[in-house]
């Protein structure tokens, strides 16, 4: 009874860190950038009661063993494509493909983020919302008076005294052998780490980096109906858990009222 009173408490604390992942998914359904995630699970170790080659009642070679549960062994980062948005913003910026922009926080160090929400700061700098700077730098001058981005990351703008485009300077993008690998650190920012491997900078269009989209923004990919669907069967999973603990609980308290 102990054993089944463990290994259902198990299968209930991993079915709340799966409901706990769902609930963020649902709750980041109309985030710019956003990109869901799963819980996945491992079973815990077995108890062998009998080894593998001793023979069963039946004269055949088995093993007898009981397993002890599940445990949440990761939560597993979806990169899939987002529905792009217009906006009509020309600092609004969606990549069409696997990469990332490069943006530098307070500290110093590099993030990287699917959020192409940009605007030019007071000094003329490209920034995100947060106010970090858009890497590679690039400079817009306080007399332009528009700016094209092409799919290919030039950027080029107009000066109030001159009809022709001027080109000031090019995007690129990160792109990571793992992106699932990254450090989410909140606000649609990533960090590089061992499990991602290094950034790998290319220039937007080349191989699975993407191309880039002016005036869009890449919408979250959380798919509500399934996130809803995962939530139902998880509810569920852990309601039959709690069934098993009451179950035991019910066998413990007729084992204890023997006289």
């Amino acid at each position: 009874m102990y054993k089944a009173l463990r290994t259902a408490a198990s299968g209930m604390q991993a079915q709340q860190r799966k409901i706990d992942v769902t609930a963020n998914n649902i709750a980041n359904a109309n985030t710019t950038g956003f990109k869901s995630s799963r819980a996945e699970f491992q079973e815990l170790l077995y108890e062998k009661t009998r080894n593998a080659g001793d023979p069963n009642a039946g004269g055949a070679p088995t093993n007898l063993e009981v397993g002890s549960g599940v445990r949440t062994a990761a939560t597993q980062k979806s990169f899939s494509q987002g529905n792009l948005e217009a906006t009509d913003n020309p600092l609004d910026i969606a990549v069409e493909g696997n990469g990332f922009f490069k943006v530098v926080q307070q500290n110093g160090q590099p993030a990287y983020t699917r959020v192409g929400s940009f605007r030019v700061d007071a000094n003329g700098q490209i920034v995100n919302a947060d106010g970090l700077q858009l890497e590679p730098n690039i400079n817009v001058p306080e007399e332009a008076t528009s700016i094209t981005i092409g799919r290919d990351g030039r950027v080029s703008v107009v000066m109030a005294d001159d009809p022709a485009e001027v080109e000031i300077g090019q995007l690129e993008l990160a792109n990571f052998a793992n992106p699932a690998g990254l450090d989410s650190l909140g606000r649609g920012l990533f960090a590089e780490t061992v499990a991602s491997g290094p950034e790998r900078m290319g220039l937007p269009g080349e191989g699975s980096t993407g191309a880039l989209s002016q005036g869009y923004l890449e919408t979250s990919n959380v798919e509500v109906t399934e996130e809803m669907i995962s939530m139902i069967v998880s509810q569920r999973s852990y309601e039959l858990n709690s069934k098993v603990i009451r179950t035991a609980d019910e066998m413990l308290q007729s084992t204890t009222n023997i006289r």
